[in-house]
């Protein structure tokens, strides 16, 4: 009974990987018709919209011996910074997708595992030398993924390698406030967040047409309703019965998968190159995953 909660859980965080796997594509898609900051408002403020029946499910469904204690001022500050800082990532991965192919900014995307526990050495957490050989094999992977002649990097890349690191703080901010406050009422304040200063930008630097919006309907609910509202619940159920270790292997394949959707949706291929940047970047990314419980750092 148990080994089949596991599966199942396992079964379903592949579900959230693979959503925002082919995301990358409905983004990328998305971006042929309205500007990145109208694709962010829209997607963000869909994907909050989509969490609040799922928060009022879940306070019906949970036992009231259990209430936790709201703390206002850690639940409002944490859901503003995710939010600011959602923004920030989500924007210049945006943007740098107009500039590089799917499969690419997927796998730099994906660094972010990487970059955590990096990150964690500032705060007093140990590295082991699995991690550094695993960034020695991601930055290798990336240096032949993006990299062009006379050593130079794409505009592309190095925008959504940006978001990369902006999404790895992303990360330890959710990792700092959610033991303190509730995780999905924080993600839907976190939309909503993300979605107002996307809808700021979009007004002050795009120019809003309605016609637009509307041929770029599909990838835009997409990644409202699945990438933010689906993926992020899946992932809440999916990591109750995974070990946590497990559960960031299962999501890492997001990179895969978004090289396959930018294969079967958009027809992008890769060199073998950039295979092999791929390969070595996919060989790092896991190798980081795995370690002792009592050594994680993630």
């Amino acid at each position: 009974m148990k080994n089949l909660k596991i599966w199942k859980s396992s079964f379903l965080l592949f579900l959230t990987a693979a959503i925002w796997g082919f995301a990358f594509a409905a983004q990328s898609v998305g971006n042929g018709y309205v500007g990145p900051f109208t694709f962010n408002a829209l997607r963000s403020i869909i994907g909050g919209i989509v969490l609040v029946p799922c928060i009022l499910f879940l306070k019906v469904t949970k036992n009231k011996k259990k209430k936790e204690k709201k703390d206002r001022k850690n639940f409002l500050l944490g859901g503003c910074l995710c939010g600011g800082i959602l923004f920030c990532a989500s924007s210049l991965q945006q943007v740098g997708l107009q500039y590089t192919t799917v499969g690419k900014a997927g796998f730099i995307t994906a660094m972010y595992i990487l970059i955590v526990p990096i990150l964690g050495i500032f705060m007093n957490r140990k590295v082991g030398v699995h991690i550094w050989i695993s960034v020695l094999l991601a930055v290798s992977g990336l240096y032949l993924l993006c990299m062009k002649e006379r050593l130079t990097v794409g505009e592309g890349e190095l925008l959504v390698l940006l978001s990369a690191f902006l999404f790895s703080i992303h990360i330890l901010v959710i990792d700092y406030f959610s033991p303190k406050v509730d995780g999905v009422l924080m993600a839907c304040i976190q939309f909503f967040v993300c979605g107002f200063l996307s809808s700021f930008f979009m007004i002050v630097f795009e120019n809003i047409n309605i016609d637009n919006i509307f041929l770029a309907k599909i990838p835009i609910l997409y990644a409202g309703v699945f990438s933010c509202g689906v993926a992020y619940t899946l992932q809440i159920i999916g990591q109750k019965d995974v070990d946590p270790t497990v559960a960031s292997m299962i999501l890492s394949l997001e990179s895969p998968v978004s090289l396959l959707a930018g294969f079967l949706i958009l027809g992008q291929v890769l060199s073998w190159k950039e295979g092999v940047g791929c390969a070595l970047m996919m060989a790092g990314i896991l190798l980081a995953q795995i370690s002792d419980r009592k050594k994680s750092i993630i």
